[in-house]
């Protein structure tokens, strides 16, 4: 038998998978099943529990219990007699992770990946756990003697854990029942405010301790609640934070983007793994903050996150991967870090001194090890000192040292594309994608960079053409060529909230068009007629062990909040009263929950900031490509007008009119020739007029609530 023979039989269920994460377990010792029921039958005929394994594929904790365990041939041995294994990627399957990772913070009252769960053959979980070390430690035990008990308890008496299952299972309905529904009191946001307020580290930024996460829809409510509020506290939250994520290690310093979350309180040591979703909400949070307080620095990096996906991320077709790894080479960010001897190498020695003090370059390194501790003698680059403090030092102007400093990084970079890449995790995924899409169509307007534009276009068309069934339905995930998994919640409300964010930067109706179709989609497929709110799957999705809806934020903003602000926005630009009331419906039914926990609920705070207005309507009417149509559009992209909807209607060609989406628009004509803006402020409606600034005089007042 050949070694390539050998190694195909070898490999269990997994191989073929289309989950990069699933492909990674396929040649362990373990015999993996994917989620499906095949792997459920065998349980029920053998009478075996599941032993059921979430997570991703740049997760660095689910390579350390692979590599620890799952490649382990005693824990494969103990797994595979006892247990039906099944492995579950958290991206392509977010309906089964959330299910079981809310068991899991409901048992242990944490959560995270791996995330590890026992079932009954029926589905239900009686053990939940995170990341679990092959043998037991003090406090804790180890995968192998935990196997052996379950093992040995389940042969003499399953009756015992399908009871807990059975409980446990009764415990998770009572916590998602619904809270009664009706009006929210009128300080709420003034609640949630307050509550981060509560959580906020004074000196370096961000909400609680280590770890940290960015949170990024948190600051988004911040700035609309500082501006809408008149509280500048707001605005110095989002300040701090920002300024303190950008000079921190979860920057990468080089080359643009951020890490999933800080291991620290002062941003210094991240995990190094890159998700999709992080960048795009982290682009929108430095943009907007560009918007509202000037500073250049947020516009810079909100623009090196965008480089950084174009250049990395972007996938040939349009679409966008989902993440890169933390380790390469079998080692969590070696692909980041630098020795100072590596430094020294490419570096000269002005370059060199220049750099110690710019990124803060210790001899005995800064980067210590989470697993063995102690210093690595490698290092973070991060901004611990200000460039003026820098200047003084080296006795070097600020300019010419930001233009050296700007040179030396050139040098690092190029120098570390020679290195080892980190793996890229290059499943598209709808969610994901809808986010990026809304962040570049924003950064196109608000940076008129038509890169951006372009790019955004491209992604929104590659969803449309490969992740959306022949009846219209939405699809979860495409890889190698394939799409599979029908959309949840998540893939609707994002893309949605991605195509009227295009619209609004390119004023093409085909992104409104089938933003509103999407929607229709989405009311049909997971509204809940009794009890109100969006339901995560779709009503012919697969029958989980709860159907569940998901009210609160997370690392990514609720699906039900965003699709909040997208009835919203939809309504106020078709001017369709159906959609307003369903977003009526939608705040009414989730207020209870938003009233037991303000601060979990930022994106809704977003959305209720916009509900509660002042509003404004804009339609602009002009030419295309006319410099005074172009002068109203600049000055609308210019000004930051969280509360407000545009749409253009185009005179002289035949482009479908945006008048077939929004029948109020059709009598809005230019008026004497030029383009004319009308304006509508809580639903009072202005005289037309042809002056950019007054435009913008009309959408500004009153600013203050």
């Amino acid at each position: 038998m050949t070694t390539r023979s050998m190694k195909e039989q070898q490999k269990n269920r997994l191989s073929g998978e289309k989950s990069p994460y699933l492909l990674q377990h396929a040649d362990n010792p373990v015999n993996w099943y994917p989620w499906d029921e095949e792997a459920f039958s065998l349980a029920k005929r053998e009478n075996k529990p599941v032993f059921l394994s979430i997570g991703y594929s740049t997760c660095h904790w689910c390579h350390v219990m692979a590599h620890e365990s799952f490649e382990d041939e005693d824990v494969a041995a103990l797994l595979n007699d006892t247990f039906v294994c099944i492995k579950v990627d958290r991206e392509e399957r977010p309906d089964i992770d959330k299910v079981y990772m809310a068991v899991c913070q409901m048992l242990t009252g944490q959560g995270g990946w791996p995330l590890t769960i026992f079932l009954t053959p029926e589905k239900e979980p009686f053990f939940a756990a995170t990341y679990i070390p092959k043998t037991s430690r003090p406090g804790s035990f180890g995968l192998l003697d935990l196997l052996s008990r379950i093992s040995t308890a389940w042969k003499t008496n399953d009756g015992r854990f399908r009871q807990s299952a059975s409980e446990i299972r009764s415990a998770l309905e009572h916590i998602w029942s619904e809270s009664p529904a009706g009006e929210l009191p009128h300080d709420i946001q003034d609640q949630a405010f307050t509550h981060l307020l509560g959580q906020f580290d004074e000196l370096f930024g961000g909400f609680g301790t280590a770890p940290k996460f960015p949170m990024p829809h948190q600051l988004v409510f911040l700035l609309r609640y500082g501006t809408g509020r008149g509280n500048p506290k707001g605005i110095r939250m989002v300040e701090k934070t920002l300024l303190s994520m950008a000079a921190g290690g979860i920057h990468d310093q080089l080359g643009g983007g951020f890490h999933r979350y800080s291991t620290d309180p002062r941003w210094l040591v991240p995990h190094f793994e890159k998700m999709l979703y992080d960048q795009a909400l982290l682009a929108l949070a430095y943009t907007e903050a560009f918007q509202v307080t000037g500073n250049p620095a947020f516009r810079q990096v909100s623009e090196k996150i965008f480089a950084y996906v174009l250049r990395e991320m972007a996938s040939p077709g349009g679409g966008f991967y989902s993440a890169e790894d933390a380790d390469s080479e079998g080692e969590e960010g070696k692909f980041y870090l630098w020795s100072r001897q590596e430094l020294e190498e490419v570096l000269s020695p002005g370059e060199m001194t220049l750099i110690d003090h710019y990124y803060a370059v210790e001899p005995q390194g800064n980067y210590t090890d989470e697993q063995k501790g102690g210093y690595t003698g490698r290092n973070i680059l991060h901004r611990q000192h200000s460039l003026a403090d820098i200047s003084k030092k080296l006795k070097i102007p600020e300019e010419e040292l930001q233009k050296r400093a700007d040179e030396a990084a050139g040098i690092l970079f190029r120098r570390r594309e020679t290195r080892i890449r980190p793996r890229k995790d290059d499943k598209v995924t709808t969610d994901w994608n809808g986010l990026m899409i809304a962040a570049l169509a924003r950064g196109s307007r608000i940076y008129r960079n038509g890169a951006y534009l372009s790019a955004a276009s491209a992604a929104a068309r590659f969803i449309l053409k490969h992740l959306r069934r022949q009846d219209g339905r939405l699809l979860h995930r495409w890889r190698d060529g394939e799409a599979s998994m029908p959309a949840n919640l998540d893939d609707y409300a994002f893309f949605i909230s991605g195509l009227i964010e295009l619209y609004e930067a390119a004023f093409d109706p085909f992104y409104l068009t089938q933003a509103l179709s999407l929607n229709d989609d989405l009311v049909r497929y997971f509204w809940d007629e009794t009890g109100g709110a969006f339901y995560f799957t779709p009503s012919d999705g697969e029958k989980l062990l709860l159907r569940q809806k998901e009210l609160y934020d997370g690392a990514i903003p609720s699906g039900n909040a965003v699709s909040l602000l997208n009835l919203v926005r939809l309504g106020k630009m078709t001017g369709r009263p159906d959609l307003e009331e369903r977003a009526s419906l939608l705040l009414r039914s989730v207020s209870g929950a938003i009233r037991r926990m303000p601060g979990g609920c930022a994106q809704f705070m977003i959305a209720l900031d916009f509900l509660e207005g002042p509003s404004s309507e804009l339609v602009i009417t002009g030419l295309p490509g006319g410099g005074d149509t172009q002068a109203m559009i600049d000055s609308f992209n210019g000004h930051y007008l969280p509360r407000a909807v545009v749409l253009f209607r185009r005179t002289g060609t035949d482009v479908p009119d945006v008048a077939e989406l929004a029948p109020y628009v059709k009598d809005m004509e230019m008026v004497g020739g030029r383009a004319t803006a009308y304006v509508c402020v809580n639903r009072t409606c202005h005289k037309p007029t042809n002056d950019p600034a007054e435009m913008i005089l009309r959408l500004s007042a009153p600013a203050v609530k």
